[in-house]
């Protein structure tokens, strides 16, 4: 597959980009996403929820009535779960969400998202860029000429550039990664893919 090159301005420069077909042509796996993605989102997690049993709760020891002859059930501690400000039945403690994948499992799953954008012609390549320094402005100006503006955007650049990074910063919905870091998550979260000319080489050679 080849993708035209466009300049910042949204213009074409005449030359052409080739997507490789074992990356951008798979037949998508949609379980391989699915646990690629789930295992991103469990990653993100803390875990660090936290509430008292009975044994931590804070309270007396004393016996709240007697044994027999009440009429009711049972009582010896006012820190049961069964009273107010008593502790929590089964409730969260501390734990570690995140699992494990294989490493060609994890592949399968990006080559897989990143064929997804490309059948949808959601990929757009412009020849790499930078500013000057970093400008909200100049951003919002690339992608509007891109006719990229509005979109849910996950621009792929070769290497970490800060300029670029900053100048995008401000955008709720434009997420700048390097190659190396692209995951499956970041790439089926955007509308559309802005990716520099650099980067499609990188992530050719990734994941072929």
């Amino acid at each position: 597959m080849e993708l035209n090159i466009y300049n910042t301005s949204g213009a074409e420069t005449g030359k052409k980009v080739a997507l490789s077909d074992k990356v951008f042509g798979v037949e998508p796996n949609d379980h391989a996403i699915y646990l690629d993605v789930k295992q991103y989102l469990a990653n993100q997690r803390q875990g660090t929820h936290k509430t008292k049993q009975r044994n931590e709760v804070a309270g007396s020891t004393r016996k709240l009535k007697r044994q027999k002859g009440t009429g009711g059930a049972r009582a010896g501690s006012i820190m049961s779960p069964l009273f107010v400000g008593g502790g929590r039945i089964f409730g969260p403690q501390p734990r570690d969400y995140s699992f494990k994948l294989n490493k060609k499992l994890k592949q399968l799953a990006r080559r897989s998202a990143l064929a997804y954008k490309a059948k949808g012609d959601a990929i757009t390549v412009v020849e790499d860029f930078t500013f000057e320094t970093p400008k909200t402005k100049s951003f919002i100006a690339m992608a509007e000429s891109l006719k990229l503006g509005g979109k849910k955007l996950l621009v792929i650049v070769p290497e970490t550039n800060h300029n670029v990074t900053l100048s995008a910063r401000n955008l709720q919905n434009v997420k700048v990664v390097p190659a190396a870091n692209v995951n499956t998550y970041d790439v089926m979260n955007a509308g559309a893919l802005l990716m520099s000319e650099g980067s499609v080489g990188i992530i050719n050679e990734m994941l072929a």
